[in-house]
């Protein structure tokens, strides 16, 4: 179309050669109308050989790719085409048949996380629904197990703020084995499943519902089983952890859980024995035979228990991981199996009961059935069991003082920093009293985590629109000391996720946190050098900062320590990244949450009027209302007021408020130990 345009309007480019007259001519009078014409000729037909040019070659480099992709295209094989052709023909013949009769095929649902491309094999993958489980290194666990190892995990911080006891630092340095953070397979169930936080509910195991007994054990059946196949010491693991996470919420003297010391030794590293010993609800025995006469005395009925268990008993029957018993045992396990009174997990071939193919996902199928596809079971490995068995376990003995013996003075507590960071010696160390340093004008840029985490430029809060930016910040904050590398802060943010595959996620993420805070200001807060990051303390201010130096001069200071510690209680606005859940927050929060509880202390034991030591005590137990040592303080000096009634008016809040907790309180000199349906271990 083009070329007959221009021949049909324009004309060729060139009538004819132009000879040697015209040449002369064009050279001495250039620019005239027949040149000027015959140039925009010439310079039209030339554009568009220019774009003829351009389509051909695109055209033939498509149709060189087109047919490289021909050349790999797989043809199948004389084989593969006769056997399509009579499946095809197999199924027009069958739809043929059945059209009338035949419902419609369900589609398989499958949650997101749960397929697994090399998990193919002869077992038939039972149907999963969305929200049915939670994968984590080393495992997966159903739904309401890892919702049990959460309300676990909250119930561990409970216990360690319960237990805390203001005042017996001797300097704030001082490194703090009660705030250790959790095991990496519990922060990985507590990221992926949603938990209320801990100070804005009264959330605890004793809440869930106990009418019918977790998958894992439910699911087992009445008979007995073994486990066979890959995943048989997984899944024996996950019966274990399971069984005792459902015996959290039964009295603390109630076994639940029996296992032989070969079992325990196959199914656990040789370190878990201390940790099984100490767990109440667990009982191990050396033999099959002991174990099978134990699980005798305790679900044999008594006159008064005859019949039917209840349904909180089936949801805590007794579960016994044994290896195959001998003979006699064999047949005296099989009757009480058969009453209902337990069940049973053999790690190896049991006759008497059902056998189940296990593989490393949890996908069961009966043996002896192997079209019959099974329940999906909790699977763990030994250092995902081994983590879980942590928040199970008791608490051990802390840092309690000696009966008789009275407080030391009152020093805030703090984590210490990275080892290879240390803070650096404070000044008045050495006794003598330092001058006031010069109030430095406050920078442009302020960042408050004490409380909800707002950053704010020029008194204006900066809208940060990704929660995991903000979770940078706060993050940066608390760890001021010791910068945080790519690995650190992927690490903390995605637990239980490999840092190289949340990397470009992390990056996206300070991209648009930076984006943000250069919206509203010029100034660079995160900076970023050899891997590491850190927040500029020169263009920016943390309320966080503000209470450690606070609380480091308060606990060094000699001159007018009420007024010292006074500045640590004005200093805290709040608990650290209040309402926020994140599974690395609790240690910081709870060591921001010591320093202020130990200079309510230390301030209340500073007062000589009696009653204004009792406000600052009730004060400290609006910020913890679980800590015993401060409700036995404020008790004992209201009792020593003569305010007798509202020393037990205080002692009956603190008691009820454990007792919804699934806590109770320690023992108290003079007052009988009351027992509640707490969890194992308090």
């Amino acid at each position: 179309m083009p070329p007959w345009l221009l021949a049909r309007f324009v004309g060729p480019p060139l009538h004819s050669w132009p000879t040697l007259q015209q040449l002369r001519l064009w050279a001495a009078q250039p620019l005239t109308t027949q040149t000027l014409t015959a140039g925009l000729t010439v310079f039209a037909w030339l554009l568009w050989l220019l774009v003829a040019y351009a389509v051909i070659v695109t055209a033939a480099r498509r149709l060189r790719a087109g047919a490289r992709w021909l050349r790999r295209l797989p043809l199948p094989t004389p084989l593969q085409a006769t056997a399509t052709g009579m499946a095809g023909a197999a199924a027009l013949t069958a739809a043929a048949n059945t059209t009338a009769t035949a419902p419609p095929v369900q589609p398989i649902a499958v949650s997101a996380g749960t397929l697994h491309h090399d998990a193919v094999d002869a077992h038939p993958a039972p149907e999963v629904h969305a929200g049915e489980g939670v994968t984590i290194p080393g495992g997966w666990l159903p739904q309401k197990t890892a919702d049990q190892v959460a309300a676990a995990a909250t119930l561990v911080w409970l216990r360690r703020r319960r237990s805390y006891q203001p005042g017996l630092r001797e300097s704030p340095d001082q490194d703090d084995p009660d705030l250790a953070p959790l095991p990496a397979a519990v922060t990985a169930v507590q990221a992926a499943v949603c938990v209320p936080d801990q100070d804005s509910g009264e959330r605890s195991p004793d809440e869930q519902p106990l009418a019918t007994a977790p998958p894992s054990i439910a699911a087992l059946p009445p008979t007995g089983v073994a486990f066979a196949g890959g995943g048989a010491a997984d899944a024996a693991r996950g019966v274990l952890v399971t069984a005792l996470l459902a015996a959290l919420r039964d009295p603390p003297d109630a076994i639940r859980v029996v296992i032989t010391r070969s079992a325990l030794t196959t199914l656990l590293p040789p370190a878990a024995t201390a940790v099984c010993d100490s767990i109440p609800a667990l009982r191990v025995t050396e033999t099959a035979a002991h174990a099978v006469e134990l699980i005798d005395s305790l679900a044999s009925p008594t006159p008064d228990t005859a019949g039917p268990p209840p349904r909180h008993e089936e949801a805590s029957r007794l579960v016994l991981i044994t290896e195959p018993p001998p003979g006699p045992a064999a047949d005296r396990l099989a009757a009480l199996l058969g009453a209902g009174r337990a069940t049973a997990v053999v790690l190896g071939a049991w006759p008497l009961g059902a056998t189940w193919s296990v593989d490393q996902h949890g996908r069961t199928v009966n043996a002896r059935l192997p079209g019959q596809a099974g329940p999906r079971l909790c699977v763990l490995d030994r250092v995902a069991a081994m983590d879980l068995l942590t928040v199970i376990a008791p608490p051990t003995p802390s840092h309690a003082p000696q009966a008789g013996t009275a407080p030391r003075t009152a020093v805030p507590e703090q984590r210490r920093p990275p080892p290879e960071v240390r803070i650096p010696r404070q000044a008045g160390e050495d006794r003598t009293p330092q001058p006031t340093p010069p109030v430095a004008a406050r920078p442009p840029v302020e960042l408050r985590v004490l409380g909800q985490p707002t950053l704010l430029i020029d008194g204006r809060a900066v809208t940060i629109r990704r929660s995991a930016a903000v979770q940078i910040l706060t993050f940066l904050a608390v760890h001021r000391h010791g910068a945080a590398t790519t690995a650190q802060l992927a690490q903390a943010i995605w637990p239980g996720l490999a840092a190289h595959t949340v990397t470009n996620r992390l990056y996206t993420t300070l991209s648009v946190l930076r984006a943000a805070i250069r919206a509203a200001s010029d100034l660079s807060i995160i900076d970023h050098s050899d891997d590491r990051y850190r927040l500029r303390s020169e263009h920016l201010e943390v309320d966080l900062w503000r209470l450690h130096t606070a609380a480091h001069h308060a606990a060094t200071t000699l001159t007018d320590p009420a007024r010292a510690w006074q500045a640590v209680i004005d200093a805290y606005t709040g608990d650290l990244a209040a309402g926020h859940t994140w599974p690395w927050i609790d240690p910081p929060r709870e060591g921001t949450r010591r320093l202020v509880l130990d200079a309510y202390a230390a301030a209340a034991s500073t007062q000589q009027d009696p009653r204004r030591a009792v406000e600052l005590l009730q004060a400290g137990i609006r910020v913890d209302p679980y800590n015993e040592n401060l409700h036995r303080r404020a008790v004992d000096i209201l009792t020593t007021l003569g305010d007798h009634a509202a020393a037990q008016r205080l002692r009956d809040a603190h008691r009820h408020r454990l007792s919804i907790a699934g806590l109770h309180p320690s023992d108290t000199p003079g007052e009988p130990r009351e027992h509640s349906n707490a969890s194992a271990g308090d």
